[in-house]
């Protein structure tokens, strides 16, 4: 199995077939508006400013799993993460990232790449990097932020 063989329904509605991010680098979130770590959405458009023109594609997942901290509608997200951080980078519809409804792409990226102790996402803001031909090559936890990760993200975009 590929990420390439899924899609994705964004907040607007729209089947999003993810093969049309082959040849990009990815950074895949899953993300939730009444979170601690949800500041990190400033950080997260930051990386997809600077290195948008050069092949990266920051995908966000928004998730009510973890606490009831994404309660929202669809509208509801897109309204909170426009006003509240500027954010243009491509938004999906609120999905689950574990258990036996979670979304294939999150059930795929967790079995690629592993968590501390086990598979399975235990908050918001867990962030996958991904190369251009579809390779998950690290996972990162919730604490670690966007601007910690920019080094991997150009070692992939040389």
């Amino acid at each position: 199995m590929s990420i390439y063989e899924l899609s994705a329904t964004t907040l607007q509605g729209d089947t999003k077939d993810l093969n049309d991010y082959n040849g990009y680098v990815l950074l895949i979130v899953n993300t939730a508006s009444k979170c601690g770590f949800t500041p990190q959405y400033e950080g997260l458009q930051e990386l997809y400013e600077s290195y948008h023109d050069k092949g990266l594609e920051v995908l966000g997942f928004p998730c009510d799993q973890f606490g009831n901290q994404e309660p929202g509608t669809s509208e509801d997200i897109a309204g909170f993460c426009q006003k509240n951080y500027g954010v243009t980078f491509q938004m999906f519809e609120k999905i689950e990232v574990k258990g036996p409804n979670a979304h294939p792409l999150f059930t795929y990226l967790t079995k690629e790449a592993k968590g501390f102790l086990t598979e399975e996402i235990k908050w918001n803001f867990t962030k996958f990097l991904v190369d251009q031909n579809g390779n998950v090559v690290k996972r990162y936890a919730p604490q670690t932020t966007p601007d910690k990760i920019s080094k991997d993200i150009e070692k992939l975009l040389q």
